[in-house]
């Protein structure tokens, strides 16, 4: 009788890509929707006019947030594009100058001249095109950029972020409207920054502390700008 020996393999990298747009779109979404809404409370407006403002703040962030995630990743994508294209038209001109690169790569990670010459001539017989993108232009299909998704992404979780300090002042009684939005929207920054640790396998409580001290910075200043403009009407 043998055991059977396993060795799963969990990587996080092919997280990368879309916690990075949750994360930012969600964060942003809680930060700013619900520093607006609090600086607009400190300015000693009516609750129809701050909810009006917070309802604003969660369409119109989450449009740019999409239209600015969209027009990056692309810039993104038509570079790798470019490149591929750039490599595509090299190994059909100088195969054997790219060969010679591509063994140059492997040999300068450690791998012997005989060697890397054998993996060369295989990867490029196999794949030349992905073995040159992946080892030469680190380009691959984990990490290759998605406009459309990342995109999105940024939406739904500007949206669902900046949901919470709205969802919380519709609740809320008049007078507890601008206590309960810092408090919870705090609280949420907090949970959303432990989430994202977590997901990432990242230390758990220094994430957690990053993004609750921003947050709780950028409240207060936005909080402290209303209540100015407020004394001055």
């Amino acid at each position: 009788m043998h055991s059977r020996s396993r060795h799963p393999e969990r990587h996080r990298n092919e997280r990368i890509g879309w916690l990075r747009a949750a994360v930012l779109g969600a964060n942003d979404g809680i930060v700013s929707t619900a520093c607006l809404m609090l600086g607009i409370a400190a300015a000693n407006v009516a609750r129809q006019e701050l909810l009006i403002a917070g309802a604003a703040a969660l369409v119109a962030g989450a449009m740019s947030m999409a239209a600015g995630e969209y027009v990056s990743v692309s810039s993104q994508s038509d570079t790798e594009q470019a490149d591929l294209q750039r490599e595509r038209e090299e190994l059909e001109q100088e195969p054997a100058a790219e060969h010679r690169e591509l063994m140059a790569i492997y040999i300068a990670r450690g791998v012997s001249p005989e060697l890397a010459q054998q993996v060369a001539t295989q990867l490029m017989k196999h794949d030349a095109l992905g073995a040159h993108a992946r080892d030469e232009l680190g380009i691959d299909d984990r990490s290759a950029a998605r406009p459309v998704q990342a995109a999105l992404t940024s939406a739904l979780t500007f949206s669902s972020g900046a949901a919470l300090p709205l969802l919380a002042a519709l609740l809320a009684p008049p007078h507890w409207s601008a206590p309960l939005i810092a408090g919870t929207s705090l609280l949420f920054l907090v949970a959303l920054g432990v989430l994202a640790a977590y997901a990432g396998r990242a230390p758990v409580l220094r994430a957690a502390l990053r993004v609750g001290f921003w947050g709780m910075l950028a409240m207060a200043v936005t909080t402290g700008v209303g209540r100015l403009f407020g004394m001055a009407t």
